[in-house]
C-alpha cells in the first residue's frame, strides 16, 4: 500500500516565521553587544529588511489560514447530497457532511506517515532484539533444555491496525506475534469448538490443541518421550493431553523478562523500556519510553503487546490467551470436560492483510476503503462520548475495530472485486452504507460472520487456509451480545450518525467551524445524555 507524504502548513508556517524571528532577535542581541564600531548613517535601515521579512511571512501566514478558513466556510454543500434518507443529514446554510468528515479526518484522525514509519521501525528494532536474545537464552522454563525444550522461533510478526493502515489518532499501541518453536517430537491436532452444542456463542472461536506423535514415530517410545513435555505444558482433557495456553503463556512471560534483562543495557541509549505481564487474561505489554538524551524527532511512549503464537500453517497461528469470550465475565465453568486453559485463540492477521492488499489492488486509484473504515473507528468514538463506564465498555466491544473491519471486509466482498463508486468523491455515500450494514448486521441479520473461518470463508482471494480453518464452523462476532445490547447498539449507531455534523463540530477540526449542540430530540433510547 503507497503512502503519500504531504507538506503540513499548519506546522511548516509557523516554524519558518518563528525561525525568521529568532534570527532577528539573534541580529539584534548580537549588533548590541559588538563593540559598535561605527554608527550607521543617518536614514540606514540597520536590521529592518529581516524584521519586515519575518513580518511579511507572518502576515502570509494569517491571510492562508483566513483564505482556508472562509473557503472551507462558504463552499456551496455536495449536490449529491441533496437527498433526503433516514442517514442522510441536511443543514442548510451550514459545510457539507463531506467538508466535516475530510476536515475532521485531516485534525483528528489522521496519522503522520512520518511519525508511524518511525514507530514501527523503533518497535521492529527492539522487538527484534528481544526475540534474537529469547532465542539464544532457550528454555529455561520446565524443562530446562535440549530436544523437548519450548523456545522462540527467532523471528515476530507484526499485525494490527498499525501494519494495515488503518490505525487512527496516535501511534501509541502495536501488536506483535512471537511465534515459538515446539520440539520436533511433538506434533499438535487442532479442532475448533464451534462445532460444540453445548458451548456458549462465546466460545466458538475458539480452539483446543492435542497432542500427537509426529510421522514415523512410534506411539510407545513417543508416549515415554515426550512425558517430560506433557507434563510442562499440557492439560487432560476428556482424556488426552492437549497444549494448555495458561501453561505456555506464564513460561512465555518468564523468558520474556529473562530476556529482557539481556538487552536493557544496550537500549539504555536509546529508550527505557519495562514489561508488564498481563497475567493469565492478557499477553505481556512491552513499555518503551523516550530516553532523555533522545534528540528523534518522534519521541512517543508506546505500548506492544507481545502475543505467543504456535504456527498451524499458511500465516496462521493459535495465540494465548484466546480474546475475551464473554461481555458479562472471565471464563467459567465449561460443559463436555472441557477445561478453561486449554483454549486458544486463533489469529489470521496476516491472511486478512493479504485480503485487503487482493481488495486494493484490484479497486480504481484513489479508492478510499481504509479511510472510510477509520472513519467508522472515529464515528464509535464519538458515540461513546457521555456514556457511563459499563456502557461505553459494552458499546465498545460490540463495536470492536475487528468487528468494524469485518464490516467493511463483508461489504466488499458482497459487492465483488472490483468494487464501483469508492472514491473519494463518494466518501460520505460509502461511509452511510458502511453505517446501514452494520445497522442490519445489529438488527435484522442478527449475525456478523468471521470472513476466513469456515467453508463460506474467502480463502479463495487469500490463498490455501490450513484444513482446520477451512473445516471449521463459520463464527458469528455478534452472537456474545443479547438481542437488548444489540438494538441498543443499533439505536446509538443511528443516533450517532444523524447527530454526526454536530459532533463534528463540538469534538474537533478547526475552530472556525461553529460550536452548536446536538438536538435533544435526537438523543438515543436507552442511553445516558451526551456531553455538553
Amino acid at each position: 500500500m503507497s503512502v503519500h507524504y504531504t507538506l503540513n502548513l499548519r506546522v511548516f508556517w509557523p516554524l519558518v516565521t518563528g525561525l525568521c524571528t529568532a534570527l532577528v532577535c539573534l541580529y539584534h542581541v548580537l549588533r548590541g553587544s559588538g563593540d559598535a564600531r561605527t554608527e550607521p548613517p543617518e536614514g540606514a535601515d540597520g536590521g529592518f529588511p529581516l524584521l519586515k521579512v519575518a513580518v511579511l511571512l507572518l502576515l502570509g501566514y494569517i491571510l492562508l489560514r483566513c483564505r482556508h478558513a472562509v473557503r472551507q466556510r462558504f463552499l456551496p454543500g455536495s449536490p449529491r447530497l441533496g437527498g433526503h434518507s433516514a442517514f442522510s443529514p441536511r443543514h442548510l446554510g451550514e459545510p457539507s457532511l463531506d467538508i466535516l468528515l475530510e476536515s475532521y479526518y485531516e485534525h483528528e484522525v489522521r496519522l503522520s506517515p512520518h511519525v508511524l514509519g518511525h514507530s514501527k521501525a523503533h518497535v521492529s528494532r527492539i522487538v527484534g532484539e528481544l526475540v534474537r536474545a529469547g532465542r539464544a537464552r532457550g528454555s529455561p522454563g520446565p524443562i530446562p533444555g535440549g530436544a523437548l525444550a519450548l523456545a522462540f522461533r527467532g523471528d515476530f510478526i507484526q499485525v494490527g491496525s498499525a501494519y494495515e493502515q488503518h490505525k487512527i489518532r496516535r501511534p501509541d499501541g502495536f501488536d506483535v506475534l512471537v511465534p515459538l518453536r515446539l520440539p520436533p517430537l511433538v506434533a499438535l491436532e487442532p479442532r475448533s469448538l464451534g462445532a460444540e452444542p453445548a458451548l456458549a456463542p462465546a466460545f466458538h472461536g475458539c480452539f483446543v490443541c492435542a497432542l500427537k506423535a509426529p510421522p514415523g514415530a512410534s506411539g510407545g517410545h513417543w508416549l515415554r518421550d515426550s512425558k517430560a513435555f506433557a507434563d510442562g505444558f499440557c492439560v487432560d482433557v476428556r482424556g488426552r493431553r492437549h497444549l494448555s495456553a495458561t501453561l505456555v503463556l506464564r513460561w512465555f512471560q518468564s523468558h520474556l523478562q529473562r530476556s529482557l534483562a539481556t538487552v536493557r543495557y544496550s537500549l539504555e541509549g536509546r529508550c527505557r523500556v519495562s514489561l508488564t505481564p498481563g497475567g493469565l487474561e492478557q499477553p505481556p505489554t512491552l513499555h518503551v519510553l523516550p530516553c532523555r538524551t533522545d534528540y528523534g524527532c518522534c519521541r512517543l511512549s508506546m505500548a506492544v503487546r507481545l502475543i505467543p503464537a504456535v504456527h498451524l500453517g499458511d500465516s496462521v497461528f493459535l495465540v494465548a490467551p484466546p480474546p475475551p469470550p464473554s461481555p458479562v465475565g472471565p471464563l467459567s465453568e465449561l460443559p463436555g470436560g472441557l477445561r478453561a486453559d486449554a483454549l486458544w485463540g486463533v489469529n489470521t492477521a496476516r491472511q486478512e492483510q493479504k485480503l485487503l492488499s487482493w481488495l486494493q489492488e484490484r479497486a480504481p486509484p484513489g479508492a478510499c476503503y481504509l479511510k472510510c473504515l477509520q472513519l467508522l473507528k472515529a464515528l464509535r468514538d464519538l458515540g461513546a462520548r457521555g456514556l457511563d463506564p459499563t456502557a461505553a465498555t459494552q458499546w465498545g466491544r460490540i463495536l470492536s475495530s475487528y468487528v468494524l473491519k469485518t464490516v467493511l471486509l463483508a461489504a466488499l466482498l458482497r459487492q465483488g472485486a472490483p468494487a464501483q463508486g469508492w472514491d473519494e468523491a463518494h466518501l460520505g455515500e460509502r461511509l452511510e452504507e458502511l453505517v446501514q450494514f452494520l445497522r442490519d448486521c445489529l438488527l435484522r441479520r442478527r449475525t456478523l460472520f468471521h470472513c476466513l473461518l469456515g467453508p463460506g470463508g474467502a480463502a479463495a482471494e487469500v490463498g490455501p487456509l490450513p484444513k482446520v480453518l477451512r473445516e471449521a464452523t463459520p463464527v458469528d462476532l455478534l452472537a456474545t451480545f443479547d438481542r437488548q445490547a444489540r438494538e441498543l447498539a443499533a439505536a446509538r449507531l443511528l443516533s450517532t450518525w444523524r447527530r454526526l455534523p454536530h459532533l463534528l463540530r463540538a469534538y474537533g477540526g478547526p475552530r472556525y467551524l461553529a460550536r452548536c449542540p446536538p438536538p435533544r430530540n435526537q438523543r438515543p433510547q436507552g442511553f445516558p445524555e451526551d456531553e455538553p
